[in-house]
């Protein structure tokens, strides 16, 4: 029998502890995943010392004294999973075992050498990507879906392999961040133009993930300058995502809202104020884990990685491999990565 392990956080502010964890076994529908590669998310550092930096201060706060996503100690955190399935449930139809697959573990655990789950937010990794590639996907693959759909979102089509035009133009504040990443492959897929907000280092990049314009997040005029691009690039402005959502993001992009009539606004953190947000300004803070994403992962998600319509963006971090460089893993993306994310090999 092989033996589990795991990167243990025993409580709020202390770090990584590795030690023995269960073995898991499947439940019906459910998959045993001995994980190979997993990626660093902000919430995965929220109870880490020191690991909160402007708006990750003032929430790290509240979810300390509200306990929002821990019930006891220890607990094992991380959602990101690249690995092969090597036992299955009853009545699980889509999955084998040997299996090269990436998942979003819903009720995190990812932090360990083997992490059970269901099949809701899986699939295969197609042969040619990497454990460590495959890594970036599942978390920043759902937030940017839930925050350009109609459920809590955007309002646009879901991704499709054959897109038609929507004629709608989206912004997305943040273009070569993890969830900027697949906001705009994913809009576009739908349909939709891409005016990203980034550095102009990373302008090439956001173009390489499809934009259709990359606007200076430094610029005095940004705010100008994404206006005028929205509207050259033509179509009906469907909204803004803030992929980024720390208190420096909240003026110009009301801003840039204000300019074009307002509109739906996603955000990774919940930064807007409701006093502060204009009344035709409509934000709503996006949970990725939903149902709404489950359909894609069956019948997009796969093929879209095969064809190339779909890619494992920004690149992988690796800063070490084993459980015991995690804790450096957080460390390192705590400190701040462009156009990464932060990867351990198991």
């Amino acid at each position: 029998m092989p033996e589990n392990r795991a990167a243990w956080l025993d409580a709020t502010g202390q770090k990584l502890r590795v030690g023995q964890s269960e073995l898991p076994k499947p439940g019906a529908g459910d998959i045993v995943v001995r994980n190979y590669a997993v990626a660093v998310n902000p919430l995965d550092f929220m109870y880490c010392p020191k690991a909160f930096r402007s708006a990750y201060i003032w929430l790290a706060d509240k979810i300390q004294d509200l306990r929002l996503f821990t019930e006891s100690w220890p607990t094992i955190v991380g959602f990101d999973i690249a690995g092969e399935v090597v036992e299955v449930g009853d009545g699980v139809q889509r999955f084998k075992k040997g299996d090269r697959v990436i998942l979003h573990a819903p009720n995190r655990g990812g932090f360990q050498l083997y992490t059970l789950t269901n099949t809701k937010a899986t699939a295969i990794l197609p042969s040619n990507i990497s454990f460590q590639e495959g890594a970036v996907f599942p978390v920043a693959f759902n937030a940017a879906l839930v925050g350009l759909s109609s459920n809590g979102g955007l309002g646009l089509p879901l991704p499709s392999l054959e897109p038609e035009p929507s004629h709608k133009t989206i912004v997305v504040w943040g273009g070569s961040s993890s969830v900027g990443s697949f906001a705009t492959p994913l809009a576009t897929a739908a349909g939709a133009k891409v005016v990203a907000v980034a550095s102009t280092q990373n302008a090439d990049f956001c173009k390489h993930c499809g934009a259709v314009e990359v606007c200076d997040y430094k610029s005095s005029t940004v705010a100008d300058n994404v206006v005028g691009a929205v509207k050259a690039a033509g179509g009906t402005f469907a909204g803004l995502v803030d992929a980024i959502s720390i208190p420096d993001t909240v003026k110009p992009v009301l801003a840039i809202l204000e300019a074009l009539g307002g509109g739906p606004l996603s955000t990774v953190l919940p930064v807007y104020q409701e006093d502060d947000v204009p009344s035709n300004v409509k934000p709503s803070f996006v949970h990725g884990y939903s149902p709404a994403t489950f359909p894609l992962w069956e019948n997009y998600v796969t093929p879209a990685l095969q064809n190339g319509k779909l890619k494992c963006l920004p690149e992988p971090l690796v800063v070490g491999k084993g459980l015991e460089a995690i804790q450096e893993g957080l460390d390192r993306s705590k400190k701040g990565v462009s156009a990464k994310k932060v990867v351990i090999e198991l």
